[in-house]
């Protein structure tokens, strides 16, 4: 089996509602997903991957650089990691994250880090942690 890790296009479109809605718990209509797609082609340090095994997308990276004014340095986070469901546990994610981690490294990134949330224990954050990410901080949020 040959898989390819590329950018995400338009033609994706259709899989990434499927993958958006499945890690959202919620409908992520296809025009949802365009305008996203829309926000990464305008944005200087966003990018969307999809991980294609034999011409069929299982999976999602969405990966940006964020400056840290504090230490003067640069991560890549991780901001989206998504897996079809029936492609789990196939080391598709082990790929994507070695495959984000790479690119950091290409961008002259200090580390690549990522926010999950509560409720992930089980499966997402364990994954994490087997990769050597460790959780370091809370993340506060305020609706405005």
């Amino acid at each position: 089996m040959s898989f390819i890790i590329r950018q995400a296009q338009q033609t994706d479109v259709p899989v990434l509602s499927i993958l958006f809605s499945d890690l959202s718990g919620h409908t992520v209509t296809e025009d949802d997903v365009l305008d996203r797609l829309k926000l990464v082609e305008a944005s200087a340090i966003d990018e969307l991957f999809v991980y294609e095994q034999d011409g069929t997308v299982l999976g999602t990276l969405a990966f940006r650089i964020r400056e840290n004014i504090e230490e003067r340095s640069r991560y890549g986070e991780i901001s989206v990691l998504i897996i079809k469901e029936e492609a789990r546990n196939a080391g598709i994610g082990r790929t994507l994250m070695e495959f984000a981690e790479q690119h950091a490294k290409a961008l002259n990134c200090k580390g690549t880090w990522l926010v999950s949330g509560f409720g992930r224990e089980e499966e997402a954050h364990k994954f994490y942690k087997r990769l050597g990410y460790t959780m370091n901080g809370y993340r506060f949020v305020k609706p405005i």
